[in-house]
């Protein structure tokens, strides 16, 4: 427990002078200068890639956004074609969805597009943005942490996209099926026409949502590195880990139906065991380099 302390106080102090990377000490207004050049940059890739999302929308909106929400979306047939595979018949068979969208606001189309060039945008620039971090943090690191970080940008960006894949093909259909399907009273009197924009904010959520989820095994492993966090502390609080999952995994799907909340807490509790598989073996890499020092 001293030693990761120890590994703390170190870390934080070359994060606030950067002694390991520079000759010269830098004022607090010199980082905020470098910081704001890498925010700079970031926000130009995001307007970038945010402008070209506009010009090209209505293809975006067509075969992107409106496709979740469609009867002919390749997550509907392949489940229901993987459920025949099983032996299981129509299990997996989703009834096909037809949602027509409302616009109640003047300006509603209008924001609508300038809400998918910006989230769309960050989307595109994810892997760009956590590079102008990353760039900001590794003058704070030692020799020995930048080696255990290295290739960290390639897969932080894989696990994004794996998570926010998982959002858009798998869970997206799951949930506007079922709230597109769901029904209040017998007499019928209830037509279920959602605005453009709730749909908008719901699939956004689900995606940006699995995509931070998805970062979990990276996160584990850094603070295992620095020193946080070892894989004894994780089995002793897993039982609370679980919990947690089961709120984040109802946060997450904006749909109240259980299978839903199932679907995003399955791969998080995989994700939460492989995070502990890599703190374990960090401990132990930690083990043999401190039994070969000594």
């Amino acid at each position: 427990m001293a030693t990761e302390s120890s590994d703390r106080k170190q870390f934080f102090k070359r994060l606030r002078n950067k002694e390991a990377a520079e000759p010269e000490e830098m004022s607090f207004m010199g980082h905020l200068e470098a910081l704001r050049w890498h925010l700079m940059r970031s926000v130009i890739v995001w307007l970038v890639a945010a402008i070209i999302i506009f010009v090209f929308r209505d293809w975006v909106y067509d075969n992107i956004i409106l496709a979740p929400s469609s009867e002919n979306f390749i997550t509907y047939d392949t489940l229901c074609r993987f459920g025949h595979w099983l032996g299981i018949g129509d299990s997996l068979c989703m009834p096909p969805v037809k949602i027509r969208f409302l616009v109640t606001e003047v300006n509603g189309t209008f924001t609508s597009a300038l809400s998918i060039a910006m989230i769309g945008a960050i989307i595109v620039a994810f892997p760009y943005i956590f590079w102008e971090l990353w760039r900001f943090i590794t003058p704070a690191l030692s020799a020995k942490e930048k080696k255990y970080a290295r290739g960290s940008i390639f897969w932080v960006s894989l696990c994004f996209f794996l998570g926010a894949a998982f959002g858009y093909y798998l869970l997206a259909p799951f949930t506007f099926n079922f709230l597109a399907s769901f029904t209040l009273g017998t007499l019928g009197a209830i037509e279920y026409q959602p605005s453009i924009n709730d749909y908008i904010d719901s699939l956004s959520n689900l995606i940006l949502g699995c995509g931070i989820a998805f970062e979990l095994p990276i996160l584990a492993f850094v603070l295992a590195k620095i020193g946080f966090i070892n894989a004894r502390l994780l089995k002793k609080y897993s039982k609370y880990a679980f919990v947690i999952i089961l709120l984040i995994a109802a946060i997450i799907t904006p749909s109240p139906d259980i299978t839903s909340q199932v679907i995003v807490a399955l791969p998080l509790l995989l994700l939460y065991w492989i995070s502990i598989q890599l703190v374990a073996r960090v401990d132990r890499k930690k083990a043999k380099e401190e039994k070969e020092w000594s």
